[in-house]
This record gives structure tokens, sequence and C-alpha cells, in this order.
């Protein structure tokens, strides 16, 4: 009996402090791109929104524009050569050209090639921590990537 009158004590205790917990202030962002920061979109071109709630499939989930795969699909040419990843498709529901990579430290843009067919696109990249690479879906379908493999890919930063 008396750990069940400490348990109510210590339980109402813990009620009477949530109210000095500080409250949020900003307003929550329903921009998937928010959380990488302002300047998420280096190359605004290639930009898109995101998918529909109820998008199932490749074509529903990837919402670039037939003009902004003709884009990044010619990218400069030249950049350094950061290395070669491995990478698996990232998230479906993040729009637009990128690549997650642990060969860059800071957001900057740069191409992918796919050495297998001599594909390239344009991407933003983005740095990822631990081995690897995800890619957009995007940027697998211009690379002509199998979306369930894990490719290599040459990672080229501007």
């Amino acid at each position: 009996m008396r750990h069940g009158i400490l348990f109510v004590c210590l339980g109402l205790a813990g009620c009477c402090l949530v109210d000095r917990l500080p409250m949020q202030t900003e307003p929550i962002s329903n921009d998937p791109l928010s959380a990488l920061g302002p300047s998420a979109v280096t190359n605004p071109e290639l930009a898109a929104p995101p998918p529909p709630p109820a998008a199932r499939t490749v074509e529903q989930f990837d919402t670039t524009t037939e003009a902004q795969r003709v884009a990044a699909a010619t990218p400069s040419e030249g950049g350094a050569l950061l290395g070669t990843t491995v990478a698996s498709l990232g998230d479906p529901s993040r729009p637009g050209f990128w690549a997650e990579t642990d060969l860059v430290t800071a957001v900057t843009t740069g191409r992918l090639v796919n050495p297998a067919n001599g594909k390239s696109v344009e991407v933003e990249l983005t740095p990822a921590e631990g081995g690897g690479s995800r890619v957009s879906l995007a940027a697998m379908r211009l690379l002509e990537a199998p979306l369930t493999d894990l490719p290599t890919f040459e990672v080229y930063g501007n």
C-alpha cells in the first residue's frame, strides 16, 4: 500500500513539471528538405514537389518534369572526381535529384556517373554518415540503375 501511494505522489509531481517545459515557438515545416538546412536546393530548376500521399508506383513517386529530367541528364562535364560509391535507393518520398554520400562534408552540387552505361546526372550532394550512398529515385531512373540493386557510381563535385 505504501508503494502505491508513493507512485501516485511521484506521478502527480511529474505532471506539475510538464507545465514548466519550454513550448515550441517555431512552426514545424512540412517541407521535406527543411531538415537539410537553407541551402538544401542548390539548383532550384531541379527541385520537384513532394509526391502525393497516396503515391504507390515509381511514376507517382518521381514528380520531376520532363524538362527537369533533360536538364539533370545533361550536367556540365568536369568537376573533381571525389571517388566511387556503392549506392542504394534513397527515400522515394524525397523529391528531386540528390545523393547522400560520405564523400562530401557539406551540401554542394555535383554529378553521378554510372560506369556500367556511361549515363550521368546532375545531383545535389549531401553529407551522409557511414559507408555507401543513397540516391534519389529520379536520379536512379536517369542513370538507368536497377532500383533494387546496389550499383557503383562515380561521384564528381563541382
